[in-house]
């Protein structure tokens, strides 16, 4: 049996591609940010908040970390609108992805702030700063500096996952992977491509995030 490849009809459809790639990127930007800022948050509040914020940020945390993706997708997309809160395919995904990436990384920021050496508070509350300063410039920097690497790493998971999106009719790289082979036929060629570039995606997110980290994040 002689299988024929036809990667050149695949490609012909590069603008899907490349409009594929343009929403994984902006779906995965806009959900990184969201999700640490909210990550953050949500550490602080476990490690330093009083006993129901404590208890509520572990339920939210808990109950995200162990329901799929999927299903926190389909109830966003699905299950608001029975609420009468109706968004787009787009909206709804990054919202998905804002809430799995913030719960994840709350486990991760709160280990490093647990990890951050008690001294360097009680010196910190020696110069009459305020809590909020402590944690912003004391606290803060030294646990993302520790923990940077598996954040990075859920932050590609939180990118890779992005591919479920395709199923609400989003349409970043799987969905138009998935709209160019029911044109062409070629499936097998298709999500080859689509497995390179997301390949290639996720190397240079690591890249850029190893790079941004050091610089804007928590110092050298």
């Amino acid at each position: 049996m002689r299988i024929e490849l036809d990667f050149i009809s695949v490609l012909a459809e590069w603008p899907l591609l490349v409009k594929g790639v343009a929403w994984t990127v902006g779906l995965t930007g806009v959900s990184t940010v969201l999700g640490l800022v909210l990550g953050i948050l949500l550490a602080w509040s476990r490690v330093h908040g009083s006993l129901p914020l404590r208890a509520l940020a572990g339920s939210y945390v808990e109950t995200i970390r162990n329901t799929p993706f999927i299903v926190q997708l389909f109830f966003v997309y699905f299950g608001l609108p029975a609420l009468g809160v109706r968004l787009s395919p787009e909206v709804a995904s990054i919202i998905a992805m804002v809430v799995n990436l913030s719960a994840y990384a709350t486990e991760i920021i709160r280990a490093g702030i647990e990890a951050t050496p008690k001294g360097q508070m009680e010196a910190a509350l020696s110069l009459a700063l305020k809590p909020v300063q402590i944690f912003a410039h004391v606290v803060l920097p030294p646990a993302l500096q520790k923990v940077w690497p598996a954040l990075v790493s859920q932050i590609i998971i939180v990118m890779l996952g992005s591919a479920v999106c395709g199923q609400i009719s989003t349409e970043e790289l799987s969905h138009a992977a998935n709209l160019i082979q029911s044109r062409n036929f070629r499936a097998f060629e298709a999500f080859i491509v689509a497995t390179l570039t997301y390949l290639a995606l996720a190397m240079a997110l690591r890249r850029l995030l190893n790079w941004l980290g050091p610089r804007f994040l928590f110092g050298r």
